[in-house]
């Protein structure tokens, strides 16, 4: 912990990790951002000017100014992210759930469209020497290894990555100085004024067409948020001085290329102005290291993804799946279940679009949502940090038309490939919403009863030897709130199901907090060494291990006098023999319903189908399943029918 609180302080360390970690995705779009805006136009002065311009002040307003300079400030406990926000505002409005899973979806599929085009974009650089090169295969052979890898995973080559791209970055920096010295003019192309020209002067279409190109250059932004807690928001602004500078650099000197081929039209695909500006002797080592500056943009987004996927778990906006810690580095991790269907939605992409320019249709629709949401939610923060009202009305009228026309953009790529990621998004909006909307209904129906009504039945039960001993320590989980009431179905399980006599009644509740890596717990002592609640307080990025951390807790009150857990069976007792223990979990089991919406009961249709392939309640909590008993009880969602039978002699 320290050493992570360390690297999240200025240090060259954590700039060298800033650079690693970061700025995988933005690093490598001038692969094939000018690609994209050039396409098969006829290369003019006014193209490449305003596209210079154009990429410039999108790097500026959306990149520096709304991530670096503002978004930075929403940190929750030194934590970035959509989820991390979500957790800062959530409390100020409940639809502010909307945007936290739209922007979480568009950032999922994200991470299904950047391995393969910036992986495809490096390895298609190899065509100039090899024009009849395979690079679909190469392509998904290098993404195959990179996902079977994930399972022991990266803390070992992650030590390489800032080295490798600090050098990725000085190369660009390097060649795109070797050109602009060529034609020092070119620099006049950060003026505002030609990309106004650039606009203004193509139709409708076009202008369309050339912003949703010119977005490319940004769509790493939300990672510069998202890994905030990996390297904090000082290391991050000073490195993006210098990973802007370089990437300005290379694009001025891209267009100093292409308008040394002013009048014509040329074949991007073979002639790729980011390989053309590299010496004919440096070419290959370019594209040495384009490739592994791609598997480390691609790594990025996957453990991105990873963590995404594990805080909306933990939020209770996606089913339960399994978590593994390949090392004992803070915050890495690894679900089986994401890795393969990431791997299984990029490896559909390089088949369906073969080439990274039919890939570039399909990039940046989704993204652009994400920000977009980001924006709404980012108002919401500084509407908390209470910042004058005229200035987030600034703050929203301004991005949402910089974001907003940059989507229009983007929907014109819709039929040509956007509609892959929106669809791939819809699914995986459709997932989360559901969990989150399916709590919520099954929520209505769980009774709370008085838990003080039941103490004396309790000490009773508990005292009674005509009722076999069900265990010397028996656990439940419980979702009330309060400690004041509990479900009857846990009274039901106790008392009627199968009368469960113990020495000890537990009760314990998790808390999901807004603070990410928060660990405290609370106990109370209902009945005096009869029936304890505890209370576990749990950040959303900590992993729920409740059987560890309710064995720590019962050594502490063991410790401490409060609690004794010594078996009351006499032959026990007397060699101070620790009681067993044993969890019960109750499963509430769907009953159908009439009284339900068309719209609730295809909710709660298509939640019991995701309950049948995510992961247990027991297994999700960390459980022992050696010490765990699973009881299934109904969950009533209306109350049956009156039915009248006679009899007959």
């Amino acid at each position: 912990m320290s050493n992570h609180k360390d690297l999240q302080k200025l240090s060259a360390a954590g700039l060298l990790i800033s650079l690693g970690i970061i700025y995988g995705d933005i690093g490598t779009s001038p692969l094939y951002v000018f690609k994209a805006i050039v396409g098969q136009q006829r290369i003019s002065e006014t193209l490449i000017l305003g596209g210079v311009s154009l990429i410039f002040w999108t790097l500026t307003l959306q990149t520096t100014l709304k991530y670096v300079v503002i978004t930075l400030r929403a940190d929750n406990k030194g934590e970035g992210g959509i989820f991390s926000l979500f957790s800062l505002v959530r409390r100020k409005a409940k639809w502010l759930i909307v945007p936290a899973v739209v922007g979480g979806c568009a950032l999922l599929a994200d991470g299904i469209i950047t391995p393969p085009i910036t992986i495809s974009s490096a390895i298609e650089g190899l065509q100039t020497y090899y024009p009849n090169l395979p690079t679909v295969k190469i392509v998904m052979a290098i993404i195959t290894v990179l996902f079977i890898i994930q399972q022991f995973g990266t803390s070992l080559v992650g030590k390489a990555f800032g080295p490798i791209m600090f050098i990725w970055f000085t190369m660009m920096g390097v060649l795109g100085i070797s050109y602009i010295i060529l034609s020092p003019g070119i620099v006049r192309a950060l003026n505002p004024y030609y990309a106004y020209e650039l606009l203004s002067s193509s139709s409708s279409g076009s202008a369309f067409i050339i912003l949703g190109a010119v977005f490319l250059c940004t769509t790493g932004a939300e990672a510069l948020y998202s890994d905030l807690g990996h390297c904090g928001k000082d290391n991050i602004r000073i490195s993006w001085i210098y990973v802007k500078s370089c990437l300005i650099l290379n694009y001025l000197g891209q267009a100093v290329w292409l308008l040394q081929r002013n009048g014509s039209i040329i074949n991007l695909n073979i002639n790729n102005p980011f390989y053309k500006i590299m010496p004919g002797w440096f070419l290959i080592f370019g594209i040495g290291i384009a490739t592994v500056a791609a598997v480390i943009a691609s790594q990025a987004l996957i453990s991105g993804s990873f963590t995404l996927i594990a805080e909306a778990v933990r939020l209770n906006l996606w089913p339960k799946v399994r978590i593994n810690y390949p090392s004992e580095q803070k915050g890495q991790l690894y679900v089986p279940s994401v890795n393969w269907i990431l791997w299984a939605g990029c490896l559909g992409v390089v088949l369906i679009f073969r080439h990274s320019d039919k890939m570039e249709a399909a990039y940046g629709l989704s993204i652009t949502v994400a920000m977009l949401m980001t924006t709404i939610l980012v108002s919401k923060f500084l509407k908390r940090k209470k910042v004058p009202t005229y200035i987030i009305t600034a703050f929203l009228i301004i991005y949402l038309i910089i974001e907003g026309t940059f989507l229009a953009g983007n929907l014109v790529k819709f039929v040509h490939g956007g509609w892959f990621t929106l669809s791939i998004g819809f699914l995986l909006f459709t997932v989360m919403w559901t969990w989150h909307t399916a709590r919520k209904i099954r929520n209505r129906y769980v009774k709370f009863v008085a838990i003080d009504d039941y103490f004396d039945i309790l000490k009773e039960l508990s005292a009674d030897e005509t009722v076999p001993k069900y265990a010397s320590q028996l656990v439940y989980l419980t979702s009330a709130n309060f400690n004041s009431e509990i479900e009857s179905k846990i009274v039901y399980s106790i008392l009627q199901k199968q009368p469960k006599r113990a020495d000890v009644y537990w009760l314990v509740h998790v808390d999901v907090v807004d603070e990410p890596y928060k660990r405290e717990y609370e106990v109370e002592s209902l009945v005096p060494n009869k029936v304890i609640r505890i209370d576990f307080k749990l950040g959303f990025r900590v992993e729920q291990q409740i059987n560890l951390l309710f064995r720590k807790v019962v050594e502490d009150l063991v410790k401490r006098g409060e609690v004794d857990i010594t078996s009351h069976y006499k032959s026990l007792n007397k060699h101070k023999i620790v009681g067993d223990f044993r969890f019960v979990v109750i499963e509430k089991v769907l009953s159908r319903s009439h009284s339900l919406s068309f719209y609730e009961r295809f909710i709660m249709d298509f939640y019991v189908q995701l309950k049948k392939v995510s992961l247990s309640e027991e297994r999700g909590f960390g459980l022992d399943l050696s010490f765990v008993t699973v009881e299934k009880v109904p969950l009533m969602l209306s109350i049956p029918e009156a039915i009248e039978i006679h009899r007959v002699n």
